[in-house]
């Protein structure tokens, strides 16, 4: 991911992620990464068996990186580890639901104006039909 499109107030979605995904032949569930206290939707991540199976070991959030093809031990290199609250799986059993804690301020991988990790991957809001972007969490 290019920090121009990571810092951009103009919409522009990669509606092709899944089929790149599919390409790989991973087999992954999407993971929707939620603070458990505050209910802050943080992220959308990927899970394996594997990476399912190392959360609950760890008590810890663990992902398949899809864009890297190997297992993401969130926190490992930047410090912003997720403790695990729980695991949910919805009504047929294809998505999870991590609900965690944040360990220090940051859960995703760019970096507000001040440096740090921001708070959560969702730190801009669509603005207008034209695509206009807003910082929610500059």
């Amino acid at each position: 991911m290019s920090r121009e499109k990571e810092e951009s107030t103009r919409l522009d979605l990669d509606f092709q992620k899944l089929e790149r995904v599919a390409a790989t032949g991973a087999a992954v569930l999407p993971v929707v990464v939620q603070d458990a206290e505050t209910g802050e939707i943080l992220t959308l991540a990927y899970a394996n068996e594997v990476a399912l199976r190392e959360t609950l070991a760890r008590r810890f959030a663990v992902f398949w990186s899809t864009s890297r093809n190997e297992l993401w031990v969130k926190g490992a290199t930047s410090g912003d580890h997720l403790e695990l609250v729980d695991v949910r799986v919805n009504c047929e059993q294809n998505s999870l639901l991590y609900r965690v804690r944040r360990m220090t301020g940051g859960a995703c991988h760019t970096c507000g104006a001040d440096g740090a990790a921001r708070p959560t991957c969702y730190y801009r809001r669509v603005d207008s039909a034209e695509g206009d972007l807003v910082f929610i969490h500059p």
